[in-house]
């Protein structure tokens, strides 16, 4: 198994109740929201509701360690440090953090007071067609491994080749 991380892309205007509730269950409440998950049955049949309004792909230990530094909150609006990951949790650092949840041997609530949700800027030269599928073209579905280059897109502090 590996760790996904799932994008909101469209908002809330025409959306099926059915998939309201996925997204809600998901933590997905508004465009460029964006959580980390562990790639399971549960998780896929979620995304197969939802994959007319979401992005997803797998992502590696580099981008999760830039998602949580840059993006991570705490309860109260403070951002993620080694600091608080040591003391709020069995792992020494972020990067330990982000190497047992590309792993899936850890999730996001498992650090006392991280909020699940890391709110994204929209991406740098915006979201392709956000009605069609990435594999016509657009923005919405499976991409694999290329939604690190959207995250970077989103992160806004890193240039993208």
């Amino acid at each position: 198994m590996s760790a996904i991380a799932v994008v909101r892309v469209r908002g809330h205007a025409k959306i099926t109740e059915k998939a309201v509730r996925t997204m809600e269950m998901l933590r997905l409440t508004r465009p460029n929201h964006c959580v980390l998950l562990p790639l399971n049955t549960t998780t896929k049949g979620m995304l197969q509701v939802v994959k007319d309004y979401v992005t997803w792909g797998e992502v590696n230990q580099d981008t999760i360690v830039e998602l949580l530094k840059s993006r991570g909150e705490v309860a109260g609006g403070e951002r993620l440090t080694d600091k608080y990951v040591k003391g709020n949790s069995q792992f020494a650092t972020i990067s330990a953090l982000a190497k047992a949840i590309e792993k899936t041997e850890a999730k996001m609530i498992d650090v006392k007071g991280l909020k699940p949700v890391m709110r994204l800027h929209p991406p740098m030269k915006g979201y392709e067609q956000v009605k069609r599928p990435y594999s016509v073209g657009g923005a919405v579905g499976y991409r694999g491994a290329e939604i690190e280059r959207l995250l970077l897109r989103m992160l806004h502090d890193k240039e993208v080749k």
